[in-house]
């Protein structure tokens, strides 16, 4: 893959996880999934249809898409959580986020539905992880598709990036077609 095209696929890099993950690490990233909705919403700020209909990237989703991706892949990690706190070591089911983003809805309901459910969803979120003591964040669940056991401190931290990594396609798109 040449540089461009890594560069706009992964504007802030790929995710690299902190080692080791400390107390700083998760506050930090808290704080992140915190501020999210609120600059999801300031990037969407006068986007007309057709640009919410512009992909990020050639062969990428749409600005819209990204934005009900963000939804839907929130709410599969706000769920993992409560299962991890709640089971031992739970398997979770891994979703296809490329079909998810195909379905109807991703094209046809307004992307203000899942900015509103983000800053729901998030408010909730950050509300549990605030609570969660530091023998919490070393629970764990089983991901199938990865075959591997993944902490809650570092799932933390990964949807921190995550929430940034698709934050800035919209953000990137909208500078270089000078939105």
């Amino acid at each position: 893959m040449d540089t461009i095209s890594e560069d706009l696929r992964y504007p802030v890099g790929r995710f690299q996880p902190p080692q080791p993950i400390t107390e700083e690490d998760i506050r930090l990233a808290i704080e992140s999934v915190e501020q999210l909705p609120s600059l999801i919403e300031q990037a969407l700020v006068n986007l007309d249809a057709a640009q919410l209909q512009t992909p990020y990237r050639p062969g990428g989703w749409t600005v819209q898409q990204v934005v009900h991706h963000l939804a839907d892949s929130h709410m599969q990690a706000y769920a993992r959580f409560k299962l991890t706190l709640t089971e031992d070591q739970p398997t979770v089911k891994p979703f296809a986020e490329d079909r998810w983003a195909a379905l109807p809805d991703s094209r046809v309901v307004p992307v203000e539905v899942s900015v509103t459910l983000l800053h729901a969803l998030h408010r909730r979120w950050v509300a549990l992880m605030r609570q969660m003591s530091r023998d919490d964040w070393q629970r764990s669940y089983f991901h199938p598709e990865h075959q591997r056991l993944f902490t809650l401190d570092w799932v933390v931290c990964m949807y921190a990036w995550h929430g940034r990594h698709h934050l800035m396609h919209i953000v990137r798109l909208r500078e270089r077609m000078g939105w």
